[in-house]
């Protein structure tokens, strides 16, 4: 039986990703501020990636086929931003960068902006979201990665973008990932 993906994070979320297959990798990223006390925010969104509808959009479909899909869910507490991505039906036994960047996605890949910095200007895991991503046989994986600050209420991430290749994490390239292959926009949960 094939779950859609957004209700493995969802099944994560509720403490039962034991059922989901192996637990995701941790990707920590060490705080350089103390996170915003009482700011409690979460950011969702997902869906099967399309070539028309911008919540859920591929770029490039050898990449992300036909029937791919994907789910985020990025949770911010005064203490930290826990972000999840669970994606299914892309290629198999692949790794894929997948940041969090700036702007909603649009019909063209370059629509969603840079990175979503949480420092401007630093480009690394403590300022950014990083979550690569490595798919199983069957194309499915998930990411989650934990940052020690709090997002702010009035400059939210807008997008997830999943890119063609692993980040690159040192050196002159370094938060590159290749081309942008599918994007999510983010929603604020009610």
């Amino acid at each position: 039986m094939r779950v859609p993906a957004f209700l493995l994070v969802l099944l994560t979320a509720a403490g039962a990703g034991g059922c989901a297959g192996a637990p995701a990798p941790l990707q920590n990223a060490p705080g350089t501020s103390p996170a915003t006390p009482g700011t409690e925010t979460t950011l969702t969104g997902g869906g099967e990636f399309t070539s028309a509808d911008t919540s859920a959009i591929a770029y490039d479909r050898k990449l992300a086929p036909k029937g791919s899909q994907a789910s985020v869910t990025a949770e911010s507490t005064a203490k930290e931003t826990r972000t999840s991505l669970v994606v299914e039906g892309l290629r198999p036994n692949r790794t894929y960068g997948a940041h969090l960047h700036a702007k909603p996605c649009g019909k063209r890949p370059d629509d969603s902006g840079p990175h979503f910095q949480h420092h401007p200007g630093q480009i690394n895991p403590a300022s950014e979201v990083w979550l690569d991503i490595k798919t199983n046989a069957s194309g499915t994986g998930r990411s989650t990665a934990r940052n020690e600050w709090a997002l702010d209420p009035t400059k939210l991430p807008g997008s997830l973008v999943i890119h063609a290749k692993p980040t690159v994490t040192s050196g002159p390239k370094v938060g590159t990932a290749g081309d942008r292959v599918a994007c999510l926009t983010l929603t604020r949960a009610t």
